[in-house]
């Protein structure tokens, strides 16, 4: 068995955020440090609206209305959830990077900013 087909689309999921924590979009916005007119693309990505929702913006969400889970948030945005980055992860990355040769830090930052773009385009 496969999971559960997800039939709420993100302009959904933030009515139902903006319902049960009785706040506006620019409230949102201003939560989660993104200008009021990605929240309100966001909204009306159902009416033709393009702007997807970047990684942060997903955590940056449930840190902010924490009663909406990363996976939730992701699934209604169209997107995998982000994957974790406690301290201890990024202490072990950063030992890693400390590790590479200038050259190879370019080359990882490429590749790690072409990884960016497609989790922002969706592709």
């Amino acid at each position: 068995m496969g999971e559960p087909e997800h039939t709420e689309d993100f302009a959904q999921l933030l009515d139902r955020l903006k319902a049960e924590y009785g706040v506006s979009e620019s409230e949102i916005a201003r939560r989660i440090g993104v200008a009021p007119s990605t929240v309100n693309s966001w909204t009306n990505r159902t009416r033709g609206g393009k702007r997807g929702v970047r990684p942060s913006s997903i955590r940056a969400l449930h840190e902010a209305f924490p009663k909406f889970s990363v996976d939730e948030i992701a699934a209604a945005a169209g997107r995998e959830t982000p994957g974790p980055l406690s301290p201890e992860a990024e202490a072990r990355i950063l030992e890693l990077w400390r590790g590479l040769t200038e050259e190879q830090q370019r080359a990882k930052e490429v590749e790690m900013r072409a990884l960016g773009e497609m989790n922002r385009t969706g592709q």
